[in-house]
């Protein structure tokens, strides 16, 4: 009886199984797969978007901040009042009391339970320096995280105009392709009808077959662009894709002077630089402190019970006072601490310097490529079509037995190489733009200049 159940159940859960399969069924394949692992499709100002959310290196920046929160608040209790409560049981046996005879108490407990409160009040300013050097550290971390954002900006910016540049090289590549298959074909109908020698054939069959890896080739680059674009935005485990054209509306050249203010004004990594240079003047007014005088306020109130032998007493007790130290010679150990932070202002003010400089050079680089990126697209304007003209001459002419493979060949590399040449020059030029963007620290902050 218990066998013929189990083989109704299995019986019941194969028909479950059977009814399930051909419900899924309905659904092909492919739409399961496409619904498992669709793929984003992203305009630039998604993919900024996304970026400015995921990026690791923005959500270290973010992390960042929060240690610096946490050191100004340590750094901010050094001016607060501290209150603890203690309490305290102690035993004491003296030996040496034995001297005093019968009034000797060679043992004593004490018992006492209290508040105690202190409270600085004057350290020579050592305290309010480093309060202010935390809240300097607090705009550190801002513009730690500005490095960042505009960083991610235009690499996601660059990564996103590379994955524009390899869909339209390979939009030419499946263009050439199918004219060298037009190519082919035409020398097949001339060979059939005795026009065309087998020689034709041939070779239009070697071209075709040769353009068939550039389109692979590209194909293949398109997928591992659009990995490198998912890997800055931190999308794991998802596909994206970029859309968008390749327009570089022309615009007048930036001036070098102009821009190298502008950077030296807006950039986060000299801004970071400035605000440790006050950091570190405050340093010097904390170490210069070491050796000098320190007043402090301390109280407690509580309960105290001491016990000697058979007597007892216990009642409240309190304390309040004034303490006073002054370490007038601590070994000139101050004096050094006070030179190693001159030391380091000096080195960091050096610093600032050579990232000035560094600043200037990158904004004459990005000036300059902005330009040469200008330049060759009003050069090549017009050239594209131009040579579309011609292979468009070149076909009817050897259609019509005027013009040779030869000079179909020639038109169709001119027309390949114009358009690839446009393409690239369009891209370098967007890419000049955000690099320029970003050297002059504006890259994603025109609304609040």
């Amino acid at each position: 009886m218990i066998v013929t159940l189990t083989r109704k159940r299995e019986f019941l859960f194969l028909v479950l199984i059977l009814f399930l399969t051909a419900g899924l069924g309905l659904l092909p394949v492919q739409t399961i797969l496409a619904a498992e692992k669709e793929t984003k499709v992203l305009t630039l100002e998604d993919a900024l978007g996304i970026a400015l959310e995921k990026n690791k290196d923005i959500q270290k920046a973010r992390e960042y901040r929060n240690l610096v929160e946490g050191r100004y608040v340590e750094e901010r209790s050094a001016a607060l009042p501290r209150l603890q409560f203690s309490g305290t049981i102690v035993h004491n046996r003296d030996e040496s009391q034995k001297a005093y005879g019968f009034l000797a108490q060679l043992e004593n407990q004490t018992h006492s339970a209290g508040i105690e409160l202190s409270q600085v009040l004057y350290t020579f300013g050592q305290v309010g320096a480093a309060i202010r050097a935390a809240k300097v550290g607090l705009a550190t971390a801002d513009d730690q995280l500005r490095l960042f954002r505009q960083a991610v900006m235009r690499d996601v910016s660059s990564s996103f105009y590379d994955i524009l540049l390899v869909k339209e090289l390979y939009h030419l590549s499946v263009q050439t392709l199918n004219q060298k298959i037009r190519v082919l074909d035409e020398a097949r109908r001339k060979y059939a009808a005795g026009i065309a020698t087998e020689y034709d054939v041939l070779s239009a069959e070697v071209a075709v077959e040769n353009a068939r890896p550039e389109v692979i080739r590209r194909e293949n680059l398109i997928r591992i662009s659009c990995d490198k674009l998912r890997f800055i935005l931190g999308m794991e485990g998802e596909d994206v894709d970029a859309e968008g054209r390749l327009e570089a509306p022309q615009a007048p050249y930036p001036m070098y002077e102009e821009a190298v203010q502008t950077a030296w004004k807006r950039r986060p990594e000299l801004a970071d630089q400035q605000k440790r240079m006050a950091i570190a003047q405050e340093l010097i007014k904390i170490a210069d402190a070491g050796d000098k005088p320190r007043v402090d306020f301390k109280a407690g109130y509580g309960w105290r019970e001491l016990i000697l032998g058979a007597d007892k007493g216990n009642g409240q007790a309190w304390t309040a006072g004034l303490f006073l130290t002054f370490p007038f010679f601590d070994g000139l150990r101050s004096r050094g601490k006070v030179a190693q932070a001159k030391s380091d202002l000096a080195t960091m003010k050096l610093d600032e310097g050579k990232l000035k400089d560094s600043i200037a050079l990158q904004v004459r680089d990005a000036v300059n490529a902005y330009r040469e990126a200008g330049e060759i697209i009003k050069a090549l304007a017009g050239t594209v079509k131009q040579a579309e003209r011609l292979l468009s001459m070149a076909e009817k002419g050897y259609e019509y037995g005027v013009k040779t493979k030869l000079d179909v060949d020639d038109a169709e590399l001119n027309l390949t190489l114009a358009k690839t040449s446009m393409a690239r020059s369009r891209r370098d030029y967007l890419v000049a733009l955000i690099n320029f963007e970003w050297v002059t620290g504006m890259i994603g902050e025109k609304k609040n200049q």
